[in-house]
């Protein structure tokens, strides 16, 4: 299951600002309360850094070249890239921002299913768009959550998920196109289904059942009886994540931890039921996974401490492929040519943001195919971060003092102690990683902020331990990794320690205003984005697809002693403890972190007398997906971080 292709919602930026007379004004769609005017000339200065692009492949065309996604206006839509170099041609054109583009591999056919939503709500619809034309059909209901596209090989219909059932569980439907009308789900169980890869000869899917980050169920389903086998023991936590089968039907490549900590190569054979870890020497997680469609090339990626290799095997003997050398950063999107002979594949680096490139199998050469704009910016300025272990509060299995990375930006060429901004992510099993952000690269080079990105316990990427040292009573136990982090701060020459802000989206909301609650002496203000600030109304509000996922994480509010427990350490109830200026920006259909989270904990703050800045978002969701609405809050974030941190 493709998951997420790159990058951030939060594009941010900074700078210092001289007062001007001319002012920009917030849209309709926007609710400002605290913000001052934006000057002209915070817009003219910042335009360059806004105007950054990124270009992501989405998938290959059978007739010929890639789909990419990326900006020209306000929002991404699909591209098309015929070649190397070549221009991006857009197909879409819509207010609201396209996901995905699933070609149909149907003879005669031109077009692909992609998916959208309406102002942020997360209720994606999936359509057919017919490249002929130019047209585009919706072949879902208009009102139940739809995501993937999965074609099967010959029988003309694709398997996606949705919640139209009963708005609650997630089922694997298949369709035809030609026939939306006649869609049928072919899983009607409890929880979140996915369908993950189809057999060869299109009778079985595998699907999977997602509990939680730790906890993932895959099956293979008989499609014409209907039968779901385990693959696997039933009843053990494992985490399992993408799965290709050979071309023969005999296999089947698979991620997982079941061999350890990490998530490591495997191989099934689906008639003997025998298993091979070919990985077993890995200490990082594999995450990427693709298989060609002659069954000769196996790619996948590691995730070692944040950065991407990539690994790819000739089969059967699974030997390495010689191949020029990938810029050191992020790898996604490895999407192997119908003919087998190319790989293509995003890659993301500190001092160049995502672009899509295409490895050729046989000379083993790689070629950028998108030259994203970096809006005139000297790249060479950019800055590369350092990879810290700073100590934290306790010790680990192992019984050594426990340490948490960290990807810290320094500006080039300063001098003094200089301002910090600890930027957390959310999730809260996400996972900092040192991708290319304009907003980052601003805040450190015009600013003159050092820039902190914690991996604090919960963090995806370094085993499942890890990963779940934060669950359930142990939750404030990530927040103490932030005080573990000011320690160290205070002890760096060139930091000063008297002036840090937090930012964090999300969960990481949460921990900006759990930082400010538990280090109200120690942070000069907060940042907080569609965070959660009681976690007992978050998980009544939330939508009711998400819920059950999110107790597995954050615990069950139903149960007495839980319920005790979130009320006692949600930020609401700990608002009179926080000192610090507090800006809270929200997507109004938000349908993960409700709106109602942020307005209670605008109030509570407010109450205390604590200067607080808000922006409500009309037309969004969880984060910021239109430019517009991006820009108003870098500037407001700007002035912000101007008047509470830099000064």
């Amino acid at each position: 299951m493709k998951l997420l292709r790159l990058v951030s919602v939060f594009l941010l930026l900074a700078t210092c600002v001289v007062p001007v007379t001319a002012q920009v004004l917030p849209g309709d769609n926007l609710e400002i309360t605290g913000v001052p005017p934006i000057p002209n000339q915070l817009v003219e200065r910042t335009n360059q850094y806004q105007n950054v692009r990124a270009a992501g492949v989405l998938d290959w065309d059978p007739a010929g070249g890639i789909y990419i996604s990326t900006r020209f206006g306000n929002t991404a839509q699909v591209h098309h890239v015929a070649m190397p170099g070549g221009a991006r041609r857009q197909l879409t054109f819509f207010d609201e921002p396209v996901s995905g583009a699933s070609p149909d591999p149907r003879p005669g056919k031109a077009g692909f299913v992609f998916s959208r939503d309406a102002g942020g709500g997360e209720f994606y619809q999936l359509y057919y768009f017919e490249r002929n034309s130019g047209q585009s059909t919706l072949l879902t209901d208009g009102k139940s959550r739809n995501s993937g596209a999965s074609w099967s090989h010959d029988d003309g219909v694709f398997a996606f998920s949705s919640n139209r059932r009963n708005g609650t569980d997630t089922d694997v439907w298949l369709m035809d196109p030609d026939r939306p009308a006649e869609a049928r789900n072919v899983t009607q169980e409890e929880g979140s289904w996915y369908p993950i890869e189809w057999s060869p000869d299109d009778t079985r899917l595998v699907v999977t059942r997602y509990v939680s980050a730790n906890d993932s169920r895959p099956y293979i389903l008989t499609l014409a009886s209907g039968e779901m086998r385990p693959l696997f023991e039933e009843g053990k936590t494992v985490s399992y994540g993408g799965f290709e089968w050979t071309p023969d039907g005999r296999t089947l490549f698979y991620t997982s931890d079941e061999s350890g900590e990490f998530d490591q190569l495997h191989a099934y054979e689906v008639t003997t039921g025998k298993r091979m870890n070919l990985t077993p020497e890995l200490r990082w997680s594999v995450e990427g996974l693709s298989l060609s469609d002659d069954g000769r090339f196996l790619a996948y990626t590691t995730n070692e401490d944040g950065i991407s290799v990539l690994h790819l095997r000739r089969l059967p003997d699974f030997t390495q492929v010689r191949h020029d050398p990938i810029p050191v950063g992020l790898i996604g999107g490895l999407d192997f040519s119908p003919d087998s002979r190319q790989l293509a594949l995003n890659i993301n680096a500190a001092n160049s943001p995502t672009d899509a490139w295409v490895l050729d199998l046989t000379s083993g050469k790689l070629v950028r195919w998108t030259f994203s704009e970096v809006g005139g910016l000297d790249t060479e300025a950019f800055v590369t971060p350092a990879l810290v272990h700073y100590p934290t509060f306790d010790t680990d299995e192992s019984g050594a003092q426990r340490m948490i990375p960290a990807f810290v930006y320094r500006p080039k060429n300063r001098t003094g102690r200089m301002p910090v901004i600890i930027d957390i992510h959310g999730g809260p099993e996400g996972q900092s990683r040192p991708y290319f952000s304009s907003t980052t690269q601003y805040w450190v080079n015009e600013l003159g902020c050092v820039v902190v990105f914690p991996n604090v316990r919960g963090s995806t990427g370094y085993g499942k331990t890890y990963l779940a040292l934060d669950n359930g009573f142990n939750r404030e136990h990530s927040v103490k990794d932030i005080g573990a982090l000011l320690d160290w701060i205070a002890a760096q020459p060139d930091l000063d320690k008297d002036r840090v802000a937090v930012f964090g989206g999300s969960y990481g909301g949460y921990m900006v205003l759990a930082s400010l609650v538990h280090y109200p002496e120690r942070i000069t203000c907060g940042v907080d984005v569609v965070g959660i600030s009681n976690f007992v109304t978050f998980l009544e509000n939330t939508q009711s697809y998400r819920r059950d996922l999110r107790r597995v994480e954050y615990g069950d509010e139903r149960d007495p002693a839980m319920r005790e427990f979130q009320m006692k350490i949600s930020p609401t109830t700990n608002a009179h403890k926080i000192r610090s200026p507090l800006f809270v920006a929200q997507g109004e259909n938000d349908p993960r972190v409700p709106a109602s989270e942020a307005r209670q904990i605008v109030k509570a703050v407010q109450d205390s007398g604590i200067p607080v800045w808000t922006m409500f978002a009309k037309d969004e969701g969880h984060g910021f997906a239109k430019k517009n609405n991006r820009d108003y809050f870098s500037w407001a974030t700007i002035l912000f971080f101007q008047e509470h941190l830099l000064k």
